[in-house]
């Protein structure tokens, strides 16, 4: 919801002309009042939105094992449970059949025709190369556009991007992002990722690929990252190092509320070690704080290059909210020059493991007018 100085202020517009275009968008059945602002003191101004039954948008927030499929309104609102399915992508042929029938049985449950629907947005982990349509770590398509292939298959039209930036974009338009020109936000999840906004706008690189805060390499350790080189970031700060080293602990005979994990469902895994953390287990706190310094030694890298105003973490791993503060401020504290780091400011996500989620539907509505 925005006021009429808003939208002026966020589509360049003068007043006049803003108001211009919003009484004919209300007139078309577009867009409606939604009411007064909060009162600041002076005379509140009414706010507007697009009618929340105008269009929807089909958002697919994808990562290495879980898929989540959702049916949004344009309020930002789920009109049928969300879908979930666990989806390896990794070495799996089948991945892209099962996405297209996933998202055609959910637009199928919601009853919705095509032509109420503006799109598919679709998020996914890896090298997402927004130039050719391609994912280089992931679904492999032979080179063939996968906006192409699964819209044709639908009959919508599909945007892809990279998990992370879409993450970044949520953070933008509805989270701690917004109104902000330089930020950073640090996508914790399987590996790390890192959306940018520069200038108030999202940069991807000049094909989209920008952004590969996991493959940084930073570390001396013989460990071989996913991409197949060496000492990576993600090989010490991912979740499914926390996992790795929660089991090795346990292992070792550490002492924890902890029990029965495995790799075999990593989600839930990821989810009770937090889960304890949040409750004050020893053991889940020395995890988290352990991810979180590394973290914070490759912020201290960002911080130095980008000089932000606001590094968010965000994603999957946000949900151990303020956790991963001191020991991120700790390493930042440590690596960075202070006069660079003193005005960058460290916040944990508020919208979670549902950024990508609305990130995807926010891409949607970005390229409507296409």
């Amino acid at each position: 919801m925005l006021s009429c100085a808003q939208l002026s202020r966020n589509i360049r517009k003068s007043l006049p002309l803003t108001t211009k275009i919003l009484n004919e968008q209300i007139k078309e059945g577009f867009v409606v009042e939604t009411g007064y602002a909060a009162s600041t003191g002076g005379r509140r101004p009414i706010m507007y939105s697009l009618k929340p039954d105008m269009l929807y948008v089909v958002s697919v927030a994808m990562d290495q094992f879980i898929t989540r499929i959702a049916v949004m309104d344009m309020q930002n609102r789920f009109i049928v449970p969300v879908k979930t399915l666990e989806l390896p992508l990794s070495k799996n042929p089948e991945t892209l059949s099962v996405l297209v029938n996933s998202i055609s049985q959910t637009i199928k449950n919601s009853g919705l025709p095509n032509d109420k629907i503006a799109g598919i947005g679709i998020g996914m982990p890896g090298f997402v190369d927004l130039k050719e349509g391609v994912n280089h770590s992931f679904l492999d398509t032979e080179g063939k556009d996968i906006r192409v292939l699964v819209g044709d298959a639908i009959g919508l039209p599909v945007f892809i991007d990279n998990d992370s930036s879409l993450i970044a974009l949520a953070e933008l338009k509805f989270g701690a992002a917004r109104g902000k020109h330089d930020v950073m936000v640090i996508n914790i999840g399987w590996g790390v990722g890192l959306g940018m906004l520069l200038n108030g706008n999202m940069f991807r690189g000049s094909n989209g690929l920008g952004g590969e805060f996991s493959h940084i390499p930073m570390f001396v350790n013989d460990k071989l990252c996913s991409c197949g080189k060496m000492g990576c970031m993600e090989t010490e700060t991912s979740l499914l190092v926390m996992v790795a080293q929660a089991l090795a602990g346990l292992k070792q005979g550490r002492q924890s509320v902890l029990k029965d994990l495995t790799t075999d469902h990593v989600d839930e895994t990821t989810t009770a070690i937090i889960k304890a953390a949040l409750n004050g287990d020893q053991f889940a706190v020395e995890l988290l704080s352990g991810i979180g310094y590394n973290i914070g030694r490759g912020a201290a890298i960002l911080i130095h290059l980008f000089n932000p105003e606001l590094i968010v973490l965000s994603g999957r791993g946000s949900l151990a909210g303020k956790l991963w503060l001191a020991p991120v401020q700790q390493a930042i504290n440590e690596h960075c020059i202070p006069k660079i780091a003193e005005k960058t400011a460290i916040e944990v996500s508020t919208l979670g493991h549902e950024a990508e989620i609305i990130g995807a539907a926010a891409l949607v509505m970005e390229n409507y007018d296409r």
